[in-house]
C-alpha cells in the first residue's frame, strides 16, 4: 500500500531528526575526546617537566653530598695532621700522651665566648672554669671527633672557679693525679683551645706547688707551660697521661707564670658539686 503524503513528510522528518541528532552527538563526542586528549598531552607534559625537576634536584642533591662528604674528610684528614705535629713538637716523654689524652678534651663555647674543658666520668661529665661561661645563655662542647654537642650546666663553686657539665654520649675519661705527688722540676703539658686555635698543646715543667691563688687559697701548681686566653679549663697532664691540675689563670705582665688548680682540691670540688646536684661521687 503506498504511503500517503503526510506519512511521508513525518517519516522524512523523524529521519532528518535522527541524522541531525547523530550529527551532534558525534560533533560532541569528537570534542569531548578531543579535549581529552588535550589533557592528557598536558598532563603528560607536566610529568615529564616534573620528572625533569626531579631528577635535576637529584643530581644537586648528589653533588652537595658528595662536596660535603670530601670537605669531612678533609677536616679529618688535616684534624690528624695537626695532632701529628703536636706528637712531633713535644719530647719523647710525651710521644705516646698526646694522641691518647687529647680525646677527652672538649672544646668549650657560649654565644660570648669560649674555653677548654676535659671529661673527668665516661658518662659524659666535663669539667671547666667556672669564669669560661659567665655571660653565656648556651653553652655546647665540641669534642675531639668533631661533634657539636649542647652541654647541660650541673653546678659550680665560684671561690675555686670549677663548672660541672654534662654532654650525652660515652666517653674516654681522663683521670686525675695525686697532687700531694707533683714534683717541682717535672714535666708537663698543657692542652687547651688559645685564642681559638683547638686542641693546642703546649709543654712545660711545674715550677712550684702549693702557690697561693687570687682567691687566697694556697692550692695551684705554677707552670711555665704556655696558657693563653682559651686554655682556661683545660688540663694540666704529667708524662703519665694523668692530670695533675685544671689550667686556670696566668699573670699578666710575666712570662711563663701560668697556674693550675691542683687535682686534689679539684676531685674534692667535682664532688662536692655532682654529690649535691647529683646524689652521687663522680671522681
Amino acid at each position: 500500500m503506498a504511503l500517503k503524503k503526510h506519512h511521508k513528510i513525518a517519516i522524512g522528518s523523524f529521519t532528518t531528526i535522527v541524522i541531525v541528532y547523530m550529527i551532534v552527538n558525534g560533533i560532541l563526542l569528537n570534542g569531548a575526546i578531543v579535549k581529552q586528549t588535550l589533557n592528557h598531552n598536558s598532563l603528560n607534559d607536566k610529568i615529564n617537566q616534573l620528572q625533569a625537576d626531579t631528577s635535576s634536584k637529584l643530581n644537586e642533591l648528589t653533588s652537595i653530598l658528595s662536596s660535603t662528604q670530601k670537605t669531612l674528610l678533609n677536616l679529618n684528614d688535616s684534624f690528624k695532621s695537626e695532632i701529628n705535629l703536636l706528637k712531633a713538637s713535644t719530647t719523647e716523654d710525651f710521644s705516646g700522651v698526646i694522641e691518647n689524652s687529647v680525646k677527652s678534651v672538649v672544646t668549650i663555647r657560649t654565644n660570648v665566648g669560649q674555653g677548654t674543658g676535659f671529661i673527668i666520668d665516661g658518662e659524659g661529665y666535663i669539667v671547666t672554669n667556672a669564669h669560661v661561661l659567665v655571660g653565656g645563655n648556651q653553652i655546647q662542647a665540641l669534642t675531639y671527633d668533631q661533634e657539636v654537642l649542647p652541654a647541660t650546666f650541673i653546678g659550680y663553686n665560684p671561690t675555686l672557679d670549677v663548672a660541672l657539665l654534662k654532654i650525652e654520649g660515652r666517653y674516654e675519661r681522663l683521670k686525675l693525679e695525686d697532687s700531694n705527688e707533683v714534683q717541682i722540676g717535672e714535666k708537663v703539658i698543657a692542652i687547651g683551645n688559645p685564642l681559638g686555635l683547638q686542641f693546642s698543646v703546649s709543654e712545660g715543667i711545674v715550677s712550684g706547688i702549693h702557690r697561693p691563688g687570687m682567691n687566697g687559697i694556697e692550692a695551684y701548681i705554677q707552670t711555665d707551660a704556655a696558657l693563653n686566653p682559651g686554655n682556661s679549663g683545660g688540663p694540666l697532664i704529667n708524662k703519665e697521661g694523668k692530670v695533675v691540675g685544671i689550667n686556670n689563670f696566668k699573670i699578666g705582665g710575666g712570662e711563663s707564670l701560668g697556674f693550675a688548680l691542683e687535682s686534689n682540691y679539684l676531685e674534692t670540688t667535682i664532688n662536692e658539686i655532682s654529690q649535691e646536684k647529683l646524689g652521687e661521687l663522680l671522681v
